[in-house]
């Protein structure tokens, strides 16, 4: 079963054929005529018109006029031309992902994007704690001023009688918080991206664990019973999970046939096949099957601790790093991580799913894993001396007894798996 928006290895695909390959012109024809040019090559073309551009923003041809502004806007200007120099490059010339819709170029540009990310992570990795704050501002202005932390978890009473105009006001407050809304679109969108409830079920368990094993160190982290088990885990995350699996069984329902836009009866027509454009190819199932074997339950278990510990970088970086929760900053970063990850499960899935005996994970993958590791390093640097409380004693035992626990069952189902096997070879 091939994942999302995957091309067909046995049908002629004219976005295989980029970059100069043969057999392009042919492929083209056989294109919608409205949509046939944003398939043609013109990299030569749009090489001369961004050098174009290039002359006329770095004054080239005028160095007087360049050499009026100060050092710290020349340098602001130098490097990011340099990043849209990169992601032009990466737009035309980089090798294209396993997604084909809107458009393959779409995806190349969002991978350029992604290795900028980690390079300006691992520059921001050699810094100074005090210096790499200090270098936010240059991302946002109201960034690099130390920020209190709200605590959740302060008042944890249902009703306050003494507050005669507002008798619910903890309620009120945390009902109206804006990570209410982050929990719901955030939750619908990880049902899209995995697309199978119990693991969803396992993630959404997973990261309350991690905000309880972690409030000693991150007062964000602080809240209520009622509010990790009640608001989050059954109202928030129910409902998101719920919209993502009803979205994804709606269009896993649909039937698919992609009529060109040309082809289209109506201005209705042509107007919802547009907008369809921006939808999968073809929507299948994601097989995890996580007890499938020993090693299948390490690779989607595997999974699950990336997805963890990229939501738990967030609240790590935004405290180590004096980033706002409402600072657009972090909302960069959420979109971001939103666009990789949808070829990312793509390409793991694939991965999972391909019974080759020698095989390699896809450039997202990698690109994800490698992110992951320098946002982990970056807390893990940026943190030192931050959290003067150390974790409780019961709970690194009982996180011990849980890792025990794990080591041992993994090891007597695959003896089992082994017995089991040889009692069939004989």
């Amino acid at each position: 079963m091939e994942p999302n928006g995957h091309r067909r290895v046995r049908r002629r695909d004219p976005l295989s054929q980029e970059n100069g390959n043969h057999g392009l012109s042919s492929a083209v024809d056989e294109l919608d005529p409205w949509t046939a040019w944003a398939y043609k090559p013109r990299t030569i073309s749009l090489l001369l018109i961004g050098a174009c551009f290039l002359i006329w923003a770095s004054g080239a041809l005028d160095p007087e006029s360049s050499e009026s502004g100060d050092l710290v806007t020349s340098v602001k200007r130098g490097v990011w031309a340099m990043i849209a120099v990169f992601l032009a490059y990466c737009l035309l010339q980089a090798p294209s992902t396993i997604l084909i819709r809107p458009h393959p170029a779409i995806w190349r540009l969002v991978h350029g994007m992604a290795v900028i990310y980690l390079v300006a992570l691992t520059f921001l990795l050699f810094q100074k704690r005090d210096d790499a704050r200090q270098f936010m501002k240059f991302l946002h202005p109201d960034l690099g001023i130390e920020l209190p932390e709200r605590s959740y978890g302060a008042d944890c009473r249902i009703y306050t009688p003494e507050i005669p105009t507002s008798r619910f006001k903890n309620v009120y407050e945390t009902l109206f918080d804006e990570f209410v809304l982050a929990h719901i679109f955030g939750w619908w969108g990880k049902a899209i991206l995995i697309r199978n409830q119990p693991l969803l079920w396992v993630l959404s368990i997973g990261f309350e664990l991690m905000e309880f094993t972690f409030r000693h160190m991150l007062p964000n982290f602080n809240e209520c019973w009622w509010d990790s088990i009640i608001l989050d885990i059954l109202i928030c995350n129910w409902f998101g999970i719920w919209a993502g699996m009803h979205t994804v069984r709606y269009f896993d329902g649909k039937t698919y046939e992609w009529v060109g836009i040309s082809r289209q009866p109506n201005i209705f027509g042509k107007v919802k096949r547009t907008l369809g454009q921006f939808t999968p190819a073809q929507w299948d199932k994601d097989e995890w099957h996580p007890l499938l074997d020993p090693w299948r339950f390490i690779q989607v278990l595997s999974l699950c601790i990336g997805f963890l510990t990229v939501e738990l970088n967030t609240f790590f970086l935004k405290f180590c790093l004096w980033v706002p929760p409402r600072n657009p900053v972090i909302i960069y970063r959420l979109i971001l991580w939103w666009l990789i990850a949808i070829p990312t499960i793509r390409e793991y899935n694939s991965y999972l799913q391909d019974r080759k005996p020698v095989k390699k994970v896809g450039a997202f993958c990698w690109l994800s894993v490698a992110i992951c590791i320098v946002e982990l390093l970056i807390c893990i640097k940026f943190g030192h001396g931050l959290y003067p409380n150390p974790m409780p004693n019961w709970l690194a035992i009982f996180w011990s007894s849980v890792g025990i626990g794990l080591v041992a069952f993994i090891l007597v189902w695959s003896w089992k798996l082994h017995q089991t096997m040889g009692r069939k070879m004989r």
